[in-house]
């Protein structure tokens, strides 16, 4: 357990548009304030697990280096998007621990030394922890995409949390940038799908088996495919979920980016 005796929180977010949360960009300006206030609210965490939906392996990976460098996987941005520190120390401990509890729920994972934190780690925790003073680590999504193997991690990394070990599911709740830059196209339809994760999550009336069977059945919800055409930037979601038992949610933030409305969820 924590010092404390708390559990750490999980946290399902929209990490935005590339780097531009971070370059002042008025579409975003909603995203930034929340996130900035809740790093100043929730629970200072010992070190945070961060699962990004830009990674993704064959094998889970986890970061184990001691000071990861930052990934710029971004293009067509202002110079200064491709300068931005983020000195925070991965956790090299904290990787090895990773990779034991989800070998002993039956799932290989592969300390990886030299992967760099990618922008949907640093995006988001430069706004939440500006200092970049808590040890963080990554870990990929599966090549797959299957939600029942994303559902088990998420459950196999639960223990964290009792050691003040924060659970990060950096994404978007509305990801399909054929028309990200067109908010006039499908704006009902992104709604109606919105709508339906917001119920999914935080409904109280659901118990903890429907709403695993609906984020399992989250293709089967109106207009997932126009709102997800590829689900890697909701798959986070579906490791938080697990991480918390699929306990109700608290909708942390409704609003737009981008022009679309999007959401986050905290347990």
């Amino acid at each position: 357990m924590s010092v404390s005796g708390t559990v750490a929180p999980v946290l399902y977010i929209p990490h935005g548009g590339g780097p531009l949360p971070l370059l002042g960009d008025a579409a975003h300006a909603g995203l930034v304030r929340f996130l900035a206030e809740l790093g100043v609210a929730l629970p200072r965490p010992d070190a945070i697990v961060v699962v990004s939906a830009h990674w993704e392996e064959p094998v889970a990976a986890v970061t184990s280096g001691r000071r990861p460098e930052l990934l710029y996987d971004y293009f067509g941005f202002p110079e200064e998007s491709y300068s931005i520190a983020y000195p925070a120390a991965g956790n090299p401990a904290l990787a090895g621990r990773i990779a034991e509890l989800l070998a002993a729920a039956g799932i290989d994972c592969l300390p990886d030394p030299d992967r760099p934190f990618d922008h949907g780690m640093f995006v988001p925790l430069t706004l939440m922890y500006p200092a970049a003073d808590v040890p963080c680590v990554q870990l990929s999504l599966l090549a797959n995409l299957d939600p029942a193997r994303h559902i088990a991690i998420g459950r196999a990394l639960a223990p964290l949390r009792d050691a003040n070990v924060m659970v990060l599911g950096s994404g978007m709740s509305f990801h399909n940038l054929r028309v990200i830059w067109q908010p006039e196209r499908g704006t009902s339809e992104a709604n109606e799908f919105t709508d339906w994760l917001d119920a999914a999550c935080c409904d109280r009336a659901l118990d903890a088996t429907g709403r695993e069977r609906r984020l399992l059945g989250w293709a089967q919800a109106p207009h997932a495919r126009f709102v997800h055409p590829r689900e890697e930037h909701l798959l986070p979601l579906h490791v938080c979920a697990g991480a918390a038992g699929f306990s109700p949610a608290r909708l942390a933030f409704s609003g737009p980016v981008i022009g679309r409305r999007v959401s986050a969820y905290l347990w």
